[in-house]
């Protein structure tokens, strides 16, 4: 008898937990925040080569003047403009970034909107310092940004997504 009875308690034990567990999900699938996607009208038509950030740097010579779109972590401070690998040790000072030459030549606009990556709205900068980004560009080799300290510069971006 004591087997139904430990059976039984069991499963009341199991209602509340699911119910706690379903109201955990609800809450972290209504966190989870939407894209942004900022793009602009310079090279529209031009292929993109999807890439790696580790493959980019380990092949840079072959990407001298492709356009490439690329995953990382956007770095900005005073002087610092720079896309990293998105690994948890990765930083500007190792050697491996990319300096980011944001243009006045290519805009960029939240898609649907004339809300521009750069501009004040809803009280605030849009803020992508330390955020994992994509940005589309062409690869510079002779460019290694700001006192010579990068590998090569990505131009005229036209897509981040954040």
């Amino acid at each position: 008898m004591a087997l139904p009875h430990q059976k039984q308690s069991l499963r009341c034990l199991n209602k509340p937990l699911g119910l706690v567990a379903l109201l955990a999900l609800m809450i972290l699938q209504s966190c989870k925040h939407e894209k942004k996607i900022y793009t602009s009208e310079c090279d529209i038509g031009k292929n993109f080569k999807t890439i790696s950030f580790k493959q980019l740097m380990d092949s840079l010579d072959d990407y001298d003047q492709q356009y490439i779109e690329i995953s990382g972590k956007y770095k900005e401070d005073k002087g610092v403009s720079a896309l990293v690998c998105d690994s948890l040790f990765a930083s500007v000072s190792d050697g491996n970034a990319l300096w980011v030459d944001f243009s006045q030549d290519c805009p960029l606009y939240l898609s649907g909107t004339r809300q521009g990556l750069f501009e004040y709205s809803d009280g605030d900068f849009t803020r992508i310092n330390n955020k994992s980004v994509t940005l589309r560009g062409v690869i510079v080799l002779r460019n290694k940004g700001k006192k010579d300290r990068y590998k090569a510069t990505i131009e005229r971006v036209s897509l981040v997504k954040l």
